[in-house]
């Protein structure tokens, strides 16, 4: 904590509240790198500590107070290295099962795609092979195997510890080809996926708290991973690092990073865990006839979220014409249903921008990075830029409606089957389902029991999608 508020202090001072390119020093981060050290006696829970990573054993860990570990895990992201490993976090037998599940997924992409691989925010396409979101397409085509996989006690544990309950998964899968280049290292989402000048738009709170305390970046590892396969490079305690989300594009930061960075071999089966705002990037796969697999986790706050469901292209569409209106004219618009104030100045470019800011979505996330790739326009495009190049271009509002609902349908998950009606009464009927149950094995014995308890379950399965259904329908 003391080296933290250091580094902070030499980089901002009290009365500063945004970063400037002009913060960003390399010898301040080398100051910070080498002045810190993680100590096993800081961190009872830990098996060992390698290149300054804390490494854990589950065993030992599942063997100790739930409360304790989750203590000592947040201290280790947040003041500590940023960076832990926990051996054999996942059954091997397993990992390697839902690996299988992976290249079935790998090869159905490749058959839609005609053999193009998708790239990633920091390689390009053809380095590596990726597929989003497998959390629902693992959930969706092996059922049993994602419920033994996410049942994980310790990569829960480490999710309560940096984020709280009611946390929100979210997968991809990364391969590293044989002779794929080592990324460029960076911070992970948020703050990481934008641009240093887009970055210095946020406060300095937005960089070293509310940024990296909304996200937890974990990988698991889903094939054996000797150095020379480029198993993740780390520059541990860097998340102390206040401008990190502004140097990390920088030449002089990268080259420290590439002298300072460490790495770690992993087996199959062990979970890696950080703040996202460590410096890091996967490394070159150097191996012949080889390839290093890892499913990312990239696990959010249940607060990174507003307090209302807002229609933001509705919104949008509703105030277009006394948008435009006010653009053309140079005043504020009028109205019939009220009277209002006149306009105290004229109306300018920055009036336009805050009423943008007010009805439209101005970041791309969260995405169906199928539909719309990292690096393509797709992925880039906000309900906010849509409406700013609407309102420049003057569009007609059917032009400006098409497009916001292009950018819809790329965040839109599949629809859910409809269920049947029984399905839509069966949320009332399920106690008396159960009541029946009971009372038929009393009276008809065992198949008659099996039966109707076969018969309630198929009832209850309805009830949850219709359930989901009714959620889906209120958002």
């Amino acid at each position: 904590q003391r080296i933290e508020s250091a580094s902070h202090s030499a980089m901002a001072t009290s009365m500063q509240t945004f970063f400037t390119a002009a913060d960003v020093d390399v010898a301040d981060l080398d100051r910070l790198v080498q002045s810190s050290s993680t100590e096993l006696r800081d961190y009872p829970l830990a098996s060992e500590v390698s290149s300054n990573v804390l490494l854990y054993d589950c065993n030992a860990l599942l063997a100790a107070d739930a409360g304790a570990v989750r203590s000592e895990m947040a201290r280790a992201l947040l003041h500590g290295p940023g960076v832990l490993v926990v051996r054999g976090a996942f059954d091997r037998a397993l990992t390697l099962k839902v690996s299988d599940a992976f290249d079935a997924l790998l090869e159905e992409q490749s058959r839609a795609s005609g053999g193009t691989s998708k790239g990633d925010h920091f390689a390009l396409a053809g380095n590596n092979s990726r597929v989003w979101n497998t959390l629902e397409k693992l959930a969706r085509g092996w059922p049993e195997l994602f419920v033994s996989y996410y049942a994980n006690e310790v990569l829960a544990l480490v999710c309560e510890a940096w984020l709280g309950p009611n946390y929100q998964m979210t997968a991809q899968l990364n391969v590293m080809r044989p002779g794929a280049p080592a990324q460029v290292p960076h911070r992970d989402y948020h703050l990481g996926f934008v641009d240093a000048a887009d970055a210095a738009a946020y406060p300095i709170h937005a960089h070293t708290g509310v940024s990296p305390q909304l996200t937890l970046q974990c990988l698991v590892a889903h094939s054996d991973m000797p150095l020379a396969s480029g198993p993740t490079y780390f520059l541990p305690h860097s998340q102390k690092y206040g401008p990190g989300y502004l140097a990390q594009t920088r030449d002089d930061v990268r080259a420290y990073f590439n002298l300072h960075r460490v790495q770690l071999p992993l087996q199959a089966g062990d979970l890696v865990c950080m703040n996202p705002a460590v410096l890091h990037g996967a490394g070159a796969n150097t191996i012949p006839n080889s390839r290093r697999m890892a499913n990312l986790l990239q696990v959010s706050s249940a607060f990174g979220r507003p307090m209302e469901i807002v229609d933001t292209a509705r919104l949008s569409l509703s105030v277009y014409p006394a948008l435009t209106a006010a653009m053309a004219t140079g005043l504020a618009p009028t109205s019939a249903n009220a009277a209002l104030p006149a306009a105290a100045a004229p109306w300018t470019d920055r009036h336009t921008f805050n009423v943008v800011a007010a009805v439209a979505a101005g970041y791309a996330f969260p995405a169906n990075l199928d539909l719309a790739s990292p690096g393509s326009e797709a992925g880039r495009l906000t309900e906010a830029a849509v409406m700013l190049a609407a309102l420049k271009e003057r569009w007609p509002a059917a032009k400006l409606q098409s497009s916001l609902a292009s950018i819809r349908a790329r965040g839109v998950p599949p629809p859910l089957p409809m269920p049947s009606w029984w399905g839509l009464v069966s949320l009332r009927a399920a106690p008396l389902l159960w009541l029946a149950s009971s009372m038929r094995r009393r009276a008809k014995g065992c198949t008659a029991w099996v039966a109707t308890r076969l018969c309630y379950l198929q009832a209850s399965a309805s009830a949850l999608l219709s359930g989901m259904v009714a959620l889906r329908v209120r958002d």
